[in-house]
Parts: structure tokens; C-alpha cells; sequence
């Protein structure tokens, strides 16, 4: 092998290596929250002494759980072009893929969260993008509530709610979308009425 293709060679496979480990953490963890490196190891396929090198302990696997999310999260803002759309387009469609991101990754989501309420534990990053939405929604006239730090922490503990109710929900019933819709449609116009907005379909 070339030995200038080698260090990237090696950077690839530890790459791939991180990623399988990440990924089986988030199904292992999903369904035993004390689960060990061990069983993730396992899982991912790997050898026991590969996950130690790549996370040196349990907490900095969790760690980097955290970050991940928070990475969806940017991702999620920048997809829903909360700076640019317009506000309440851009509210249903993020409010549409943290469902989603919810669903996929609901160890990573409960990790995250504030041990203290329900905020999620958010990087600045992405608690300036939500804050930049709220305040485009007041601007426009969509909510009446000034303070978008008040309209994040209330629409987070909104997530959290309308993500426990069960599918036969009385409240998800009276929606006419299904699934993720429902829950989308029925956040989204509780969260304006609690605003002082406008809970109108859209």
C-alpha cells in the first residue's frame, strides 16, 4: 500500500468504526438504557478493545450521543430554513422532523434531556435557531408572545407531550392527518393558541 494513503486509509476505518458504534448504541441503548460497552460492542459487531479506543469510557459514549443530536438538530433548522421560509411553513416542517428524529433516536432524545424539566440539554447553536424562528413568528404577527426563550422552552415541552401520547389519543383523533401529521398539526396549533396566535389549520 502507498504509505501517503495510508494515515487516510486509517482515519476511514476508525470513521466506520465510530459510526456502526454510534448506531448500535442508539438501538442498544433504546432498549436497555444501563446497557454496557460490552453488549453496544457486541452489537456493532466489534471487538471490545475497538470501542475502548474509540470511547475511552461509557460517559464519553453518551457524550457523544448528545453531540450527535445535537448535530440533527442543525440540520433540522437548516432544512426547514428557519431563517428564510416563511415562519409558520417553517415551524411545521421542523416540528416534522424532530418527530421523526424523535422516533429514530428516543435514547439519545431522553439523554438530552434537562434533569430538571423537559428542555433538552441544546448546544447555543441550536438554541439561537429556534429563538431566530419565534421571533420571525412574532414578527410576522403569527404569535403574539414577544420573549422567544419563553416560546422555545413551551414549545419543547410541547415535543415532549404530543411525542407520549399514545396513537388512539382522543386528541390525535380529532386530526384529520395521520401519524407524524397528526402529531404535527395538533402541536403546532396549541402551541399558536398558547402564543396568542391564530390555532388554524394550515
Amino acid at each position: 500500500m502507498d504509505e501517503t494513503n495510508r494515515p487516510r486509509r486509517v482515519r476511514a476505518d476508525a470513521e466506520r468504526s465510530t459510526a456502526r458504534i454510534m448506531d448500535a448504541a442508539t438501538t442498544v441503548l433504546a432498549a436497555d438504557p444501563s446497557a454496557s460497552l460490552e453488549r453496544i460492542a457486541d452489537a456493532a459487531g466489534l471487538a471490545r478493545a475497538t470501542v475502548h479506543r474509540r470511547f475511552s469510557s461509557r460517559q464519553a459514549l453518551l457524550d457523544a450521543l448528545v453531540a450527535q443530536l445535537n448535530e440533527r438538530y442543525l440540520k433540522g433548522l437548516a432544512e426547514a430554513r428557519v431563517q428564510t421560509a416563511p415562519p409558520l411553513v417553517a415551524l411545521h416542517r421542523l416540528t416534522e422532523l424532530i418527530f421523526e428524529l424523535k422516533v429514530g433516536h428516543r435514547f439519545a432524545m431522553e439523554l438530552a434531556a434537562d434533569p430538571e424539566g423537559r428542555e433538552p440539554l441544546l448546544e447555543p447553536e441550536v438554541v439561537d435557531g429556534l429563538d431566530a424562528l419565534f421571533t420571525r413568528l412574532h414578527e410576522s404577527g403569527e404569535i403574539a408572545a414577544a420573549d422567544p426563550a419563553w416560546c422555545r422552552r413551551l414549545y419543547l415541552v410541547l415535543l415532549h407531550e404530543v411525542h407520549q401520547l399514545p396513537a388512539a389519543a382522543p386528541e390525535l383523533a380529532a386530526e384529520a392527518a395521520e401519524g407524524v401529521a397528526a402529531r404535527v398539526d395538533l402541536l403546532v396549533r396549541t402551541l399558536l393558541g398558547a402564543l396568542g396566535g391564530t390555532p388554524a389549520r394550515r
